[in-house]
Order: structure tokens, then sequence, then C-alpha cells
């Protein structure tokens, strides 16, 4: 039985696709007082890369995780591997970024509180007052950073230095309505995360469920995805589908598409807070 007051962690790993990785890890992990209680692997054939994640228990001796850390380095050399350890105790430091519409912010907000997110809010940031209410009720910091064409790379500035100083791990973009520049999505790279609307067929612009209607839409869904400079296009976590029919007007269009960015945004967060999403080119690898 597991003994709550032991350290727990996860440890991913990936590296190129080569024989005795597996053992090697496990009998390293074993040999520094670990007990795995649950190990995942992928080999992906296509690009020759290997991915694994192992949630770990210290059961003997006066090992720490930072101990078993410093130490792993030996065995990542060996295998030219890349590996992050994760305190399965410390929330992931959080700023939500938002616009004027208010659902997915909501919802994060109602799952953190009922402790369904492993994250600590460290700010709301937005180009609008709309939503501070929201974030004062939750006792949260908001911070105003309204963006024009002239000011957007100094607000881009203004938003890393809140980013660094309070040491933030991700960024949700809970329908924050701006383009971010391909310096900040660099800067970004692999930790924030957006939501949009995705139909099958695709609508851009203005009022896109006004356009699914007019189109006879049967599904309404949205994609959870990395950021990256190519707009909407980054790596995807998660996506939510719901199906609608002809009864469906545009404001019960609307609605549906609010359910489904919520479900999708919030699981995406859930996956990349445990630890489980790995980037592969500009797909992910997900344990879930």
């Amino acid at each position: 039985m597991s003994n709550p007051q032991s350290q727990h962690f996860v440890l991913k790993a990936s590296s190129p696709a080569t024989s005795g990785v597996i053992a090697k890890v496990t009998t390293y992990l074993a040999g520094h007082g670990c007990y795995i209680s649950e190990l995942s692997q992928f080999d992906d054939q296509e690009t020759g890369h290997f991915f694994m994640r192992a949630v770990c228990e210290i059961t003997e001796g006066d090992h720490t995780i930072d101990s078993i850390e410093a130490g792993f380095g030996d065995v990542a050399e060996s295998f030219d591997m890349k590996f992050s350890f994760h305190d399965s105790k410390q929330p992931v430091k959080t700023l939500i970024m938002v616009s004027q519409h208010d659902h997915c912010l909501d919802d994060l907000l109602y799952r953190h509180r009922k402790g369904e997110l492993a994250i600590e809010i460290t700010a709301i940031v937005s180009n609008h007052l709309d939503l501070r209410p929201m974030a004062e009720r939750e006792g949260i910091r908001f911070i105003y950073l309204p963006v024009t064409k002239e000011n957007k790379p100094q607000q881009e500035e203004e938003l890393m230095k809140v980013i660094d100083e309070t040491k933030t791990d991700l960024v949700v973009l809970a329908r924050y309505m701006q383009i971010l520049s391909n310096k900040l999505c660099a800067s970004l790279r692999g930790r924030a995360i957006n939501i949009h609307h995705s139909f099958l067929p695709g609508f851009k612009g203005a009022r896109p469920y006004y356009q699914a209607f007019d189109r006879g839409v049967k599904l309404i869904g949205a994609t959870a995805h990395y950021v990256t400079a190519d707009l909407d296009e980054g790596p995807i976590i998660d996506q939510a589908v719901q199906r609608v029919d002809h009864t469906y007007g545009p404001k019960q269009l609307t609605a549906t598409g609010r359910d489904t960015e919520t479900v999708a945004l919030a699981k995406a967060v859930q996956l990349h807070t445990q630890h489980r999403v790995f980037l592969d080119g500009n797909k992910t690898v997900i344990f879930s």
C-alpha cells in the first residue's frame, strides 16, 4: 500500500529508439528505492523516436526526487535521452489568458476549485476588462494588457515578464482572441495551450456558428492544441465532438460549441499537468 508521506514523481523520457532503454531505466529506478506503479511506452516507427512515462513512489532509503534526478543523467546520456522529473504533489503554475468570452475561464476555475486540475493559477491576463470581476471573486491576480497593432510587441514583453516573475510553467489561452507573435510562440513552445472551434468543414472569420448553421452542419467540434506560429495548426492534445441536427438554430449551435470548447480545453490542461503529453514533431504522444 502506498505511504501518503512518501514522495511520488513522474518521469518523462524520450530518445532515439534502441534496445535496452526500458531495462536500464527501470533497473536504475528500482536500485534507487523506487516502486514503479505505472509504466507506459511508445515507439514511433515512422520517426524512430521512443517515448516513456513512469509513475514512481520512493519507498526505500534516503533517496529524494532531486537526488534520483541528479543521478539519472548518466542513464540519459547513454541513450541520447531527453528527460524530466515532476513531483506529483506540486501543482503546475498556470497563467490563463482571456478576452471577453467567459465560458472556458469559468469552467477552468470551477474545476480548479473542485480539485480536478493540478494547477496553481498565477494570474489571469486579458486584453479586456470584462472578466476582471470573475478573477477578483476567486482572489486571483488580474492583469490588464490591452493590445493594439502599435503596442503589441511591448505588451508581449510585459506578458513574458509576468510569466518569468511568477515562474509560470503553462499558459492557457481560454478564448484569448489575439494572435500571438512568432517570437512569443517560439518562447512558449510546448507550454501554451489554445482552444478553437473545429467543424467539418472548417469555418474561419466572424460568427462561425452562424456559418455552420447556413451550411447545415451535423457535427460541432472543438480542438485543444499547443500554440505555434501556424494559427490553429499546432500539435493536437484533445478534441471534443457533439452531434447536432436541423433543429439547432445559430444560438443552440453556439451553446453546443461552448460546451465542446470547455470539455476539450479542460481535458488538454489535465493531460498536460499530469505530464502525459509528449511532443512528436507536429503531433503528440499521449499516455492517457
